[in-house]
This record gives C-alpha cells, sequence and structure tokens, in this order.
C-alpha cells in the first residue's frame, strides 16, 4: 500500500503523458466533475455540467397572454389622460362616502371629490366593477374618449383602472345642470332670460354636432337630456356622460344594453322604444326636447299636469301646426321679452328635430347655424300700453294776498267822472261811495 500506481503517470505508446484514471479508475478513485442523469435533459450534453443554484424560472404564459399585456400597454399609452391610483380617488372622495355621493347612472355611479396634490375639485364616475370582463375593453373606450376635446364637452381629465376599480375623472362645473336652472325655480331665484337660453341651447347643439360630424370615430350621445347639459358660472354649456352608453355595451354580458337610458324617459325617439337602438338621429330628437324645454320650462314628463298635458311632445304638437298658437308654448317667467321672429324660428326648429320618421330629423350642423343666427336676435321692444291717465291733483290754493291800496280818488276826478259818463247810473256812484268809505275805514285802522 505504500505506492499508489492509480494515481501516477504513465507513458502512452505514443510518449505522451496520460492522467491516470482518465479511462482506468481504481476503486477509490472520485471522480472530478459530478454530472446530472441523462433524464434531466432533452439531449446528451456536449460536455459535462455542473450542479448549480436553480435560476429564476420565468412560467410559460398562456397563449395570447404576451400579446394581451402589450395590448394593455400601448392602450394606456395611447390615453390622453392621467392613469390615477385608486388610493388618490378614495382619498378626494373621503373613501366614497355617501354624502359625497351627487348622483347615479345606470351602471355607475358620480362622486365629487377633491384631489389632494393640486387641491382641484373633480367629478369621479366609479363604474360597475362587475361589468366588465377585462381591462382591455374599458382602456379601448378610455382611449376613444380622451380624444374628444371641444369646448362645449365636459373635460375628462383621467381615469383608473387598478384591479377590478373602473373609475372615469372629470372637470367640475360650477354652476350646476341645465335641469337646476330651468324646472322648479323658486320665487327669489331671476328665471332664465330668452337669451340665456338660446345661447345654452347654441352651445348644447355645437357640442352634439362635433361628435357626430367632427370626432372621428363619430360619437353617439345616446342619453342626451337636460341633466347632462353642465354649465358654468356665466351658463356656458357643457355636455356630460358622452360615450357612456357604448361604454355601457363595452362591459360584456353582465351590462344591461337599456341602463344608460335611465330616467330618460321623454326625452328618446321613438326607434328606441321599438328596436332599443341609438342612433345619431336619435340625439336629434333628444335634442328636440331639450329645446322644447327651453322655450317652455317644462319637464319632458311631469304627471302633475293634466293627462293631455304630462308628455311635453304630446302637449306641444297641437300648438306646432298653427303658427298663431307658437306663444302658448313659451314658459310664462320669460313674459313677452323675446324675439317673435327668433320664436317661430325655433319652434320650427323644434318640430322638425321631434319628426316621428328619423329621416326628416335634420342634420345637427344645420340647427347649430339655425340657432347661431337666432341668438344675435334682440328681443321686442316691449309693447305700450294704453293707460287712462289719472285724474289731476288738486292744485293747492295759495293765502289771498291782501289787496293792493286803490288810490284815493279826488272830488275833483269823481266830479270829472260823474260829468264824463253820462250813460252812469245812481247804482254805480253808490259802489263808489262804498268803495270810497271801505278805504277810508281801512286808513283808519
Amino acid at each position: 500500500m505504500s505506492c499508489l500506481p492509480c494515481f501516477g503517470k504513465k507513458k502512452t505508446d505514443e510518449g505522451g503523458d496520460e492522467q491516470a484514471g482518465s479511462t482506468r479508475r481504481g476503486p477509490m478513485t472520485a471522480p472530478a466533475v459530478v454530472q446530472a442523469p441523462m433524464s434531466y435533459f432533452g439531449a446528451p450534453a456536449a460536455a459535462p455540467v455542473a450542479v448549480a443554484a436553480p435560476a429564476a424560472v420565468t412560467p410559460a404564459k398562456p397563449p395570447g397572454e404576451s400579446d394581451k399585456g402589450s395590448s394593455e400597454d400601448a392602450l394606456r399609452q395611447g390615453i390622453e389622460g392621467k392613469a390615477f391610483a385608486f388610493r388618490e380617488l378614495a382619498a378626494a372622495t373621503d373613501h366614497f362616502t355617501p354624502y359625497n355621493l351627487v348622483g347615479e347612472g345606470g351602471f355607475f355611479r358620480v362622486y365629487k371629490g377633491q384631489l389632494e396634490k393640486d387641491g382641484r375639485t373633480v367629478v369621479i364616475k366609479q363604474m360597475d366593477k362587475h361589468g366588465f370582463q377585462g381591462n382591455i375593453e374599458f382602456l379601448t373606450e378610455v382611449s376613444k374618449l380622451s380624444k374628444l376635446h371641444q369646448e362645449n364637452l365636459v373635460d375628462l381629465i383621467g381615469y383608473c383602472a387598478d384591479g377590478d376599480q373602473r373609475l372615469l375623472v372629470y372637470e367640475h362645473m360650477d354652476g350646476g345642470t341645465l335641469e337646476d336652472h330651468l324646472f322648479d325655480v323658486p320665487p327669489e331665484k331671476k328665471p332664465l332670460d330668452w337669451t340665456t337660453r338660446m345661447m345654452v341651447a347654441n352651445g348644447a347643439a355645437q357640442g352634439l354636432e362635433y361628435l357626430h360630424e367632427k370626432a372621428d370615430p363619430p360619437v353617439v350621445y345616446g342619453d342626451f337630456k337636460a341633466s347632462n347639459i353642465l354649465l358654468d358660472a356665466s351658463f356656458t354649456p357643457k355636455l356630460s356622460d358622452f360615450g357612456l352608453a357604448q361604454l355601457g355595451k363595452s362591459g360584456g354580458g353582465n351590462m344591461p344594453m337599456a341602463s344608460p337610458m335611465m330616467g330618460s324617459f321623454g326625452c328618446l325617439a321613438p326607434e328606441y322604444d321599438r328596436g332599443g337602438q341609438v342612433t345619431m338621429k336619435s340625439d336629434v330628437y333628444s335634442f328636440g326636447v331639450v329645446l322644447l324645454q327651453l322655450i317652455s320650462g317644462r319637464r319632458a314628463v311631469d304627471t302633475n299636469r293634466p293627462d293631455e298635458e304630462q308628455n311635453i311632445v304630446t302637449w306641444a304638437q297641437p300648438m306646432f301646426k298653427d303658427q298663431k298658437r307658437y306663444h302658448e308654448l313659451v314658459d310664462p317667467l320669460i313674459k313677452r321679452e323675446y324675439p317673435s321672429k327668433a320664436l317661430n324660428q325655433v319652434v320650427a326648429m323644434a318640430s322638425m328635430c321631434l319628426q316621428e320618421e328619423d329621416c326628416v330629423r335634420p342634420m345637427m350642423g344645420d340647427v347649430v347655424m339655425t340657432l347661431g343666427f337666432l341668438t344675435m336676435l334682440p328681443p321686442d321692444p316691449p309693447s305700450v300700453e294704453v293707460v287712462p291717465a289719472p285724474a289731476p291733483a288738486p292744485v293747492p290754493v295759495p293765502d289771498a294776498a291782501p289787496a293792493p291800496k286803490k288810490e284815493k280818488k279826488s272830488h275833483h276826478h269823481r266830479h270829472h267822472s260823474d260829468s264824463s259818463s253820462s250813460s252812469s247810473d245812481g247804482e254805480d256812484a253808490h259802489e263808489e261811495e262804498e268803495e270810497e268809505e271801505e278805504e277810508e275805514e281801512e286808513e283808519q285802522s
């Protein structure tokens, strides 16, 4: 055991050295490298593989998962608005407490909030989180909405798509809704005058014209009504909730198709009742209802009125046919402070928008052109009423001043007068004597 031939070197036949154990190993020889079993590999290794710490293994994605992730990233990059974290919007609304709830739609709730970073007041619409199957549909619609910019549309500031939360963030309008200023006006509040009403109608028509004829792709509003027309401090109108009807439809099978129309009864076109579809021409019909509301100050449906007046369109139809009755449509709060020519054209335009057949309704561009002209017409001068003149007030009579003293007639003058006035009689002479006596008494006193 003193020699270990297994660990020595031997000469090869070619005269080179050969490492012992490379081809022959003794019973105590350990391999220089430990090889993994062949079953771990799909093919024989070309060289010995050392056992090391296992590397992080990325699980294989299901087919199409990689494309979906890249699509979401591309959609997010294409959205012209800020991506908010859910915690930011929760903090802005005090965790969506009920006292910040300002409205509710078919598949969303509307909260008023204040952003902590810049203190800006915003409106946050929280979508039904069970209505969307994933982010793709939601982000696709938000990307479209974020590219719609016009002075009569409410600006979309940003969105939130954290987990199953879907929220939209809009600018806040200080003036409230058109509905707030048009219906049930308290006595102490000044009602909207004719000029302001036409300005609101024209601005709302311009917003709708942009969605129909200038947006790419065109947008069907689907839920046009007075409560969706917001006003600023100077009564400039801006449309809200545009495009949300399509957003609701993109939510998948859990989203009821007609839910965006809740609360719009009386503003919807007849074809919606027949087929449940909204089009640009059904938007025109809804605009006609709002225009009629601006003229009359009435709600679209008012169950407090007599049966024949509860639906505003049914009530107005007989008056549409007789121009002499147009003035009966005007809100009594306006009185007669409006241009007669403008009233005739506005009522005619409302009648065209409210046609039963959608093909004969005008395009919104034609409506804008007409209303833009009418807003420049001044009101008629107030009519002059013939009022009977009041009886003249009695004129105060000043205190009688003392009669001026008459000069005392001299005896010579009396004698001359008596001699020269052959026609005077005894009565005249007697009167003169009495006057003389009165004068003497005054002088003595």
